[in-house]
């Protein structure tokens, strides 16, 4: 890691300046953007191939919801202790290539008139198995393009681009399947991975990481696992994270379901509705250091989770005509919260956590948070088709409104900020 940039005394010299002149982030930025905004327009795409061009109801829905996050389970411990021994960089390149194979494969089946369900299972099995592979290098490559001091502005600025893509995607996507179809839409997301690929080409580390010693596959599993579970913080983390995910999973599986079937939009409606919602993560990415500046970042924090719950149940609460706007509202503010407290437990961890555990770290908090997610698609499918989609989806965010409302007893309570970074002891 680069050593960290002295004291500032004045906004020019503050970190978000000093980030304009990193030209490996810039690139690493800018790839990020491009990719993103494609996965954005795929968010709406692939669940609208499969309800309006291949008939599928709630199970299936649910089925390709589960799909998509089961490589966190099957691959995701493995994958955090191999791209601790692989260059991030050169992890993420390939991860995009084979993205872009596999959600280009949509539009020419479609063009073929040979696409089906279990071929839409099947991309969204391996766009998530990229994934895996590239968020987690993803998080160690970060780190080595930039300082120390600056990480809470870059993951800010990332989190606040992200947040402008998503905010603009499912407009584009829903414009893209009125005019070409869902399918064919999907051009975009092949083409903005193999955006991101070329600019992540462009991406020269500043620092080497420091490599962990050679030892056994489980070996090195089981250092990351350990790591985690003897962290309170970490640990509390992993599994608040895990129930939360579970609920939003399991409204957001049903959501295009539930605003094409019973809301009754159409493909531009839907985009509409979905970007306006977007823009809360947008607003969320903006405020979150200027919110850590004022209350302290663990008192941001917490702030933040706890507020993220509650407007979770007003997605489900949206109608025909004006009352869609609750879940416009809803969308807007868990957007706003989460998108926010990301942007602060993301430059916490990437400080607290020793380099070379890194990889390891994340795979391992993310086994859990985002391995809860196959099981909420799979069951929001089964529910939805059982007791109906609205009532799924406020059970749904039920759940991850409990979640979120434990912040207020855990184990940040009483602190204004983030705890110091752990110092990994040498083993012998």
């Amino acid at each position: 890691m680069t050593a960290t940039s002295g004291p500032t005394t004045g906004p020019a010299t503050g970190p978000a300046a000093r980030l304009a002149g990193n030209r490996g982030f810039r690139r690493l930025w800018f790839g990020e953007g491009i990719s993103v905004l494609g996965n954005a327009t795929t968010s709406v795409l692939l669940p609208l191939v499969a309800v309006l061009e291949l008939d599928a109801g709630p199970a299936m829905v649910g089925v390709l919801t589960a799909a998509a996050w089961l490589p966190w389970l099957v691959v995701g411990l493995p994958a955090g202790a191999w791209v601790d021994r692989l260059p991030a960089r050169g992890v993420m390149i390939v991860a995009d290539l084979v993205a872009a194979t596999a959600i280009g494969s949509v539009p020419v089946a479609a063009s073929l008139d040979a696409l089906t369900l279990p071929h839409l299972v099947g991309v969204a099995l391996a766009a998530g198995v990229t994934t895996v592979f590239f968020r987690t290098a993803y998080a160690v490559l970060l780190p080595q393009v930039v300082p120390a001091s600056q990480l809470e502005a870059a993951n800010a600025r990332l989190l606040g681009t992200e947040s402008g893509m998503q905010v603009a995607g499912p407009g584009v996507g829903g414009a893209m399947a009125q005019v070409l179809g869902a399918a064919l839409g999907l051009v975009l997301d092949a083409v903005s991975f193999l955006v991101s690929a070329v600019c992540l080409w462009g991406v020269r580390p500043a620092s080497a990481p420091e490599r962990p010693p050679a030892a056994p596959l489980r070996v090195r599993i089981r250092e990351g696992v350990a790591f985690v579970a003897s962290d309170r913080y970490l640990r509390w983390f992993v599994v608040v994270g895990g129930v939360s995910n579970f609920g939003l999973t399991g409204y957001g599986a049903l959501l295009v379901l539930f605003l094409v079937d019973t809301v009754g939009l159409g493909p531009s409606a839907l985009g509409v509705v979905m970007t306006v919602g977007a823009c809360g993560g947008l607003l969320g990415a903006t405020v979150a250091t200027r919110l850590s500046r004022r209350l302290g970042s663990a008192r941001a924090t917490v702030l933040l989770l706890a507020a993220s719950g509650p407007p979770a149940l007003l997605v489900g609460l949206g109608d025909d005509g004006a009352r869609v706007a609750w879940t416009v509202a809803g969308l807007f503010l868990v957007g706003l919260t989460v998108v926010a407290g990301n942007v602060l437990r993301g430059a916490w961890r990437q400080r607290y956590v020793p380099q070379p555990l890194m990889g390891r770290v994340v795979t391992t908090s993310q086994f859990v948070n985002f391995g809860t997610m196959p099981l909420a698609g799979l069951a929001a499918g089964a529910l939805g088709e059982l007791v109906g989609v609205r009532e799924t989806m406020l059970l749904m965010a039920a759940v991850h409104c409990v979640a979120c409302l434990s912040a207020l007893r855990g184990p940040l309570r009483g602190l204004r900020d983030m705890p110091e970074p752990r110092v990994l002891r040498p083993t012998r």
